[in-house]
């Protein structure tokens, strides 16, 4: 399957991956950017991408930049809908406690996973069907 990439400024850098099989593309900074100590920067990657029908493009935080410099995604996953062509951009957030992470044009910052998705309409119920598991939840299988 194709991904369609438009590059939308001179610093936009086409997705790639890493190894053969990888699920995820790496998306890289269109711009530089330095985000303090608790503070968090929206960046440009410079590229809009067009997901195919029956499909979702979820924005990953990469796990190298978590564990060496405390980078996370503000709103893992970020959720890209197959009908937007605007310009990626990635939320970024610092949750070094001393530290400044600098940001370079062409830096990898996230990943984009494309999945396909199941279109499902709401509907209300009166009630649920019964599960061994219930309403238990947020810590109810123990440590």
């Amino acid at each position: 399957m194709e991904l369609k990439v438009q590059l939308l400024s001179d610093s936009g850098t086409l997705p790639t991956r890493s190894h053969e099989g990888d699920a995820g593309l790496d998306l890289y900074a269109a711009e530089p950017a330095h985000i303090g100590p608790g503070e968090r920067w929206q960046v440009a990657t410079g590229i809009a991408v067009e997901i195919p029908a029956g499909h979702a493009g979820l924005v990953l935080p990469r796990s190298g930049l978590a564990q060496r410099h405390g980078i996370s995604l503000v709103n893992a996953p970020g959720l890209i809908d197959a009908g937007y062509r605007g310009e990626v951009k990635v939320l970024l957030l610092n949750n070094d406690p001393a530290e400044i992470f600098r940001i370079k044009p062409g830096d990898r910052i996230a990943q984009l996973l494309v999945t396909p998705f199941v279109s499902v309409e709401p509907q209300q119920a009166e009630t649920l069907s019964e599960t061994g598991r219930g309403d238990s939840g947020f810590g109810s299988t123990g440590r």
